[in-house]
């Protein structure tokens, strides 16, 4: 293979071309390259992207519009398969709480201590999350028993 057959594989774009590509603002596209959301290299003061990178980050995307609410909150939440933070809106931490409680049955009775290992999974806080669960009616708790409550209601 010949230099020039590298070299036209190897296509870089700056923050301005992008922006200019994607008809978006400079600085929104900066400050996802700065945030590690779209991948880049930092050259000095200047961002490059490799087009294979622009392209599959692009298509990952493409789907966005078509995902409910709820998991879009949690895609963005969710990092390693765990949240690391509760979101402070009530509305999107609610998506993330109705998400944990999936993983109950219905029906089931759980000891306090299956609870907290079941909600320790996703998240380091789980007093916090069984006290929401308790607080939202998402669960009921009696005598350190939980029980995943039919009557809760997602939100849409």
């Amino acid at each position: 293979m010949s230099e020039t057959d590298d070299q036209s594989k190897l296509k870089f774009y700056s923050t301005n071309e992008i922006a200019e590509l994607l008809k978006m603002n400079v600085q929104v596209i900066a400050r996802k390259l700065k945030y590690g959301e779209l991948p880049g290299y930092k050259i000095g003061k200047d961002w490059r992207v490799k087009e294979s990178d622009l392209l599959q980050w692009l298509e990952k995307h493409s789907n966005q519009n078509t995902l409910h609410p709820s998991q879009k909150i949690v895609n963005r939440f969710m990092k390693d398969g765990r949240f690391d933070v509760l979101p402070v809106q009530r509305k999107k931490r609610r998506y993330i709480i109705e998400y944990i409680l999936s993983q109950f049955e219905l029906g089931k009775v759980y000891a306090e201590k299956e609870v907290n290992e079941i909600i320790s999974r996703f998240h380091g806080d789980y007093c916090r999350v069984r006290r929401e669960f308790v607080d939202e009616r998402m669960m009921s708790r009696k005598d350190g028993k939980y029980l995943r409550t039919v009557s809760h209601k997602p939100l849409k």
